[in-house]
């Protein structure tokens, strides 16, 4: 199977505020893993059946979110059928409107999240984690709620996780062309490796 990266688009707010982050995405699970991956990603409708095709998919944005009917539909069976929904909040803001409505939004869909705890088998999918989620700059340098997110939150079926919900605003960490990442001392992109082989063998 080819590994494609899908972008979810919804009908409310912004769902293409991070358009560099699947490219570098892309590139990371390419450069590390062994897996077969599309050279660019996809944009898939939340109300399309198309989104059952792919077992990965990314959703952010800044402004609200209301879904439509169909697409809470689609995005409920997507999760009861195994599929792995990264939601990334582009304002890491837990009072900013994105997370707000798009965790009503969710838990109408799908019921409660779950913190996730920090030794999750997300956390040594591929690269090994041992404090939780990897901290961004942009928690760092004060800018949205001053916060940094110890953990994330998860809609969870079976045992598997079907929504991995985050505050630390991966989207703005991630958004810059893949040929930059030889300027970092630590590639910042490693953790999304995980996610994506967490999706593809659970």
């Amino acid at each position: 199977m080819t590994f494609a990266f899908a972008t979810l688009q919804y009908e409310s707010g912004d769902w293409d505020s991070a358009p560099l982050v699947p490219a570098n995405v892309v590139d990371s699970v390419a450069r590390y893993t062994e897996l077969d991956v599309a050279p660019a990603g996809v944009v898939v409708s939340l109300s399309s059946r198309d989104v059952f095709r792919y077992p990965f998919t990314y959703l952010t944005g800044h402004l609200p979110v209301r879904f439509t009917p169909a697409e809470r539909a689609n995005l409920i069976e997507y999760v009861d059928r195994s599929g792995f929904l990264f939601i990334d909040d582009h304002n890491h803001d837990i009072d900013g409107q994105f997370h707000r409505t798009v965790t009503d939004e969710l838990t109408r869909a799908c019921g409660p999240m779950i913190v996730l705890p920090n030794d999750h088998a997300l956390y040594r999918a591929f690269f090994t984690f041992s404090n939780g989620p990897p901290t961004t700059s942009h928690e760092l340098n004060g800018w949205g709620d001053n916060l940094v997110h110890k953990t994330l939150k998860a809609v969870v079926r079976d045992g598997r996780i079907g929504v991995l919900y985050s505050n630390k605003d991966y989207s703005s960490e991630w958004s810059y062309h893949p040929e930059n990442k030889r300027f970092l001392p630590v590639d910042n992109t490693k953790f999304a490796v995980n996610l994506v082989v967490y999706a593809l063998t659970r």
